[in-house]
C-alpha cells in the first residue's frame, strides 16, 4: 500500500506537535510519499528580495503565481532548499528516514512549459498572457520512487519540474501530489492543509462525488480550490479516495486515513 500525503506550507510551519511521530506511525504501517508546499514563504523571501509577487486567475478560476524567470529562481532556491530541507530535517529527528528531493532530481516529474495563459480579471474579462515558467505535468518517474520506497526510504518532494528544454518549472504541489498519487497506484491521496475540509454555507463536507466537486470549485475559495481540483485529478487516474483534512490537530495523518472530521471525495 502507498500513501500520498502533501503537505501545505502553514502545515509545515504551524503542524499539531504529534505530526511527525503520526507520520512515523503511518510510514511502518505503508509506503509514504510526500509533497510539500510553501507559497507563503516564496512570497515572504521574494518580497524581502525585492522582487514582488504577482497571481493570476484561469478562466477556470484557478489562482496560481505568475512565474517569470526572476521569480522562478526565488521559487526553486526557497521550496528545493529552505522548506525542503525544513521538512526533510524535522522527520529525521523524528526517527523517519526520509530524502529529501525535487520534481528535477531524477527528472521525477516532468512539465510541459506553458507557452500562454488565458486568465480573466475582477469582472471576468479574459486576457492571454506570457506563460513564464509554470508547468503543465505529463509524467512522474515512478521507478525511481518505487525504488526509494522500497528500501525504506519516504521521499519529501518539493513542486519543481524539469521542463522539455531542462529549465524549472513551477508546478502546484496539490495537483503534484495528484499526479504522484496516480503514477504509484495509490489508494489515498491525503491533503493535509489548515482546516478541516471543504465548507459550504459555513458548514463541513464530509463527502463530495467528483461530479460535485467540480460544481462547487468556483464557490469555495482561492486554495481550496486547487485541492479539489487535484482531488478530481486524482480520481482520474485511479486513486479510490481523495482527503483533504486538517493537519493542525492532534495525530493528523491516522485522523485523515480513518476519515474523521474531513472532506473526502471519490467515485461513490
Amino acid at each position: 500500500m502507498v500513501l500520498i500525503l502533501k503537505l501545505g506550507g502553514d502545515v509545515i510551519e504551524q503542524a499539531h506537535s504529534s505530526l511527525i511521530s503520526d507520520l512515523k506511525r503511518a510510514a511502518s504501517k505503508e509506503r509514504v510519499v510526500i509533497v510539500h508546499g510553501g507559497g507563503d514563504e516564496v512570497t515572504q523571501i521574494a518580497e524581502k528580495l525585492g522582487k514582488s509577487q504577482t497571481f493570476v486567475v484561469s478562466s477556470e478560476g484557478i489562482r496560481s503565481r505568475y512565474t517569470d524567470a526572476e521569480t522562478i529562481e526565488i521559487y526553486t532556491m526557497v521550496m528545493c532548499g529552505k522548506t525542503n530541507k525544513k521538512v526533510v530535517s524535522s522527520l529525521q529527528k523524528g526517527g523517519v528516514s526520509a530524502i529529501g528531493l525535487s520534481g528535477v532530481d531524477g527528472a521525477i516529474i516532468r512539465a510541459v512549459r506553458k507557452k500562454k495563459l488565458i486568465v480573466a480579471d475582477d469582472r471576468g474579462r479574459k486576457r492571454i498572457v506570457e506563460g513564464g515558467y509554470t508547468g503543465q505535468i505529463k509524467s512522474i518517474n515512478k521507478d525511481l520512487l518505487l525504488t526509494l520506497i522500497q528500501k525504506g526510504y519516504v521521499p519529501v518532494i518539493a513542486p519543481v519540474a524539469l521542463g522539455d528544454e531542462f529549465e524549472f518549472l513551477n508546478v502546484d504541489a496539490d495537483r503534484a501530489a495528484a499526479h504522484i498519487a496516480g503514477a504509484l497506484g495509490a489508494k489515498r491521496l491525503i491533503l493535509l492543509t489548515d482546516v478541516a475540509g471543504v465548507y459550504l454555507e459555513g458548514k463541513l463536507v464530509s463527502k463530495m462525488t467528483v461530479h460535485e466537486a467540480k460544481s462547487v470549485m468556483k464557490k469555495v475559495g482561492f486554495g481550496m480550490e486547487k485541492k479539489l481540483l487535484a482531488c478530481v485529478e486524482a480520481l482520474t487516474m485511479g486513486v479510490n479516495r481523495a482527503i483533504i483534512s486538517s493537519g493542525m490537530v492532534q495525530n493528523p495523518v491516522t485522523r485523515a486515513t480513518k476519515e474523521e472530521r474531513c472532506t473526502v471525495v471519490s467515485n461513490e
